[in-house]
């Protein structure tokens, strides 16, 4: 690392696809098997999973990650955190301002961290220790955060600052809350958070998630708005990060409300190197169909608004020229079909160096065809291929069970430092 003291990572992010350098990921826990088929649409999935299958597929993807960079997992960033006593104090009151179950804070802060960080994410079923619980239909006091390992969308790292996101759905709210708690207190990393619950321009229609949101140059920035980031999002984001901060361009895609496969933009545009990226083209090159516009910020100021034909054509007119690849090839069917399993969702660990699900077949025949080496996340585990010699690479992981949660590689990392690109 750059910084003088090696120990500390500053945090920076200029690009999608910069070397990585360093990564948050969350294993999935107990917390996706909290879940039933009843509740399983208020935990927004329309599934449910099981863990035993899910982390083995995760070990193939956390595995693969730990080859090439530095990887931090929540969980223990969060037992770090909460040894603090004051943290662990200021983290619980946050998180119990809005639960209906006030004397569950009494019992948390009486658990050590270990306990109290697993509680945390996996929930806490409500005790039935009153006619009043003993009526209740709810069965956790504390509900388990069964997105989390979804780690894109609480906070997005851009340039070097953290944005803490706003999410859409309350029960992912706390999220949010831990990972502004590690950002802000552990040791390990330098960097200026933005909360816009802080700003005097907060609003309840003030949504964003960092699925939407990607950092296509150091002075661009690409954002989804849709069912889970808001225009008003939008605009707390372009007057916040503002050129100062070298963002100048912010370009917005319209995304479609239903189905839930759409919720990101990341679902239905990635970049994979320097000049390529995928689409899911009904979507992103469907001409008159979703808003494509782009503003330009200058000083928190928003300076102009205008329509585009498309994030490509946008793109090409700030000398950002990609060529798309298509997600499922090029018959519509398959494209359907492949986008539902999140196969326009890459995550780039080196420019041309990405992964993603095995089973989405004509998007990697696509890939393949642009020259991009197949390799199983399996055979670069036991180092029976190696990436590091290959100019392109796809790293493909099984993909049953992980997105039945609805996403993909790039939504289950929060890269937090990659190398800067020429």
């Amino acid at each position: 690392m750059p910084d003088k003291d090696k120990n500390k990572i500053k945090i920076k992010i200029d690009s999608e696809v910069g070397e990585l350098e360093a990564v948050i990921l969350h294993k999935p826990g107990s917390e996706i098997e909290n879940m039933t088929p009843e509740n399983a649409k208020r935990a927004l999935y329309s599934d449910i999973l099981n863990k035993n299958v899910a982390n083995v597929e995760y070990e193939q993807f956390s595995g693969v990650l730990q080859k090439v960079t530095n990887v931090f997992f929540v969980e223990k960033l969060l037992i770090d955190i909460l040894e603090n006593k004051s943290t662990k104090n200021s983290l619980i009151d946050k998180i119990f301002e809005n639960c209906k179950y006030k004397e569950l804070r009494n019992i948390l802060i009486e658990k050590d961290p270990k306990q109290l960080a697993s509680l945390l994410i996996e929930g806490v079923p409500l005790p039935k220790d009153s006619l009043t619980n003993y009526l209740s239909e709810d069965y956790f006091a504390l509900q388990p955060l069964h997105n989390f390992f979804y780690m894109r969308d609480s906070a997005s790292a851009i340039n070097n600052n953290v944005l803490i996101n706003r999410m859409a759905n309350n029960v992912r709210i706390r999220e949010s809350f831990i990972m502004e708690a590690i950002f802000e207190n552990h040791k390990r990393f330098i960097t200026n958070t933005i909360n816009p619950e802080l700003s005097r321009s907060f609003s309840d229609d003030l949504t964003m998630e960092g699925g939407d949101i990607l950092v296509a140059r150091k002075d661009i920035l690409l954002i989804g708005m849709g069912t889970r980031t808001t225009s008003q999002a939008i605009d707390y984001i372009a007057k916040k990060i503002d050129s100062r901060e070298s963002v100048k361009h912010i370009i917005v895609q319209e995304l479609p409300h239903s189905p839930e496969s759409f919720i990101h933009l990341d679902m239905v545009f990635t970049l994979l190197d320097v000049d390529k990226c995928m689409i899911y083209k009904p979507v992103i090159l469907r001409t008159n169909k979703f808003y494509t516009i782009h503003i330009t910020v200058s000083n928190g100021k928003i300076k102009s608004i205008k329509h585009k034909d498309n994030i490509i054509e946008a793109l090409k007119d700030l000398k950002m020229d990609l060529k798309p690849i298509l997600c499922g090839g090029k018959h519509e069917h398959n494209q359907i079909r492949e986008q539902w399993h999140s196969g326009a969702n890459f995550f780039a660990f080196a420019p041309g160096k990405i992964i993603g699900y095995e089973r989405n077949s004509h998007t990697i025949e696509a890939l393949d065809k642009e020259g991009f080496e197949v390799m199983s996340a399996k055979d670069v585990i036991n180092e029976k291929s190696n990436i590091k010699k290959t100019k392109k690479v796809l790293v493909t992981i099984h993909g049953s069970e992980l997105l039945r949660g609805g996403g993909g590689a790039r939504c289950m990392t929060m890269p937090i430092r990659r190398k800067k690109i020429d």
